[in-house]
């Protein structure tokens, strides 16, 4: 049997697989071309962490478990101001840990796309309190896509991209409990040639993206 980590992997377009939420949506950002990928892993998110901490070295992406969100949002924005694609994952708590950049970095855009994948957790799971990240997207002005099943989150996490690079600003990839921790079919799509050949990829920082 595979690991889930050749899985991810896989350069076998159309092929349907079994994947959690969170391993859809790292497939998703190789998909992408993601270049940068920074996470202080919380659940429901960690799955996401650990199975780009797995793949990344394979893949050519620079991958980091930071101090704490804080830090892996300033990570993943300063590699989107550098045009990279870059990803960041926490839980609904951890945004309140990274609000200070969240919410100064809104008007700022960016070259490379930006998507932050915040996993909230209705009904309290694991957490401390049932917040709901989708309020804190309206009062930030910043757009939220939601997935409701493994292969949406991949197709999202593409989309959360192009959505980010056609408006110069950062996405929020919101999952839940029930999302993230799903279990579903997922069919694969192309990786890039850089991803499949494992190359690093380098940006250039550009002062005043927006």
């Amino acid at each position: 049997m595979a690991k889930v980590s050749d899985i991810v992997l896989w350069d076998k377009p159309g092929e349907r697989v079994l994947l959690l939420g969170n391993q859809a949506i790292a497939r998703g950002a190789l998909e992408a071309n993601i270049a940068v990928y920074a996470a202080y892993p919380g659940t429901p998110s960690s799955e996401l962490t650990d199975t780009m901490a797995v793949v990344s070295k394979k893949a050519g992406v620079y991958m980091e478990y930071s101090t704490n969100e804080k830090v892996a949002f300033e990570t993943a924005l300063a590699a989107a101001w550098s045009g990279l694609r870059a990803m960041t994952a926490m839980k609904h708590v951890g945004l309140n840990v990274a609000a200070d950049t969240f919410l100064s970095a809104v008007g700022m855009g960016v070259e490379g796309g930006l998507v932050i994948m915040v996993a909230d957790d209705p009904s309290m799971w694991s957490s401390q309190n049932e917040q709901d990240t989708r309020v804190y997207a309206k009062f930030a002005n910043v757009p939220v896509l939601e997935p409701s099943d493994p292969h949406e989150a991949k197709e999202m996490t593409k989309y959360a991209f192009e959505l980010s690079e056609k408006f110069k600003h950062f996405v929020i990839l919101r999952t839940t409990t029930r999302t993230s921790h799903a279990r579903g079919d997922v069919i694969l799509g192309e990786l890039p040639e850089e991803i499949k050949q494992g190359k690093r990829k380098f940006g250039k920082f550009k002062k005043d993206p927006s």
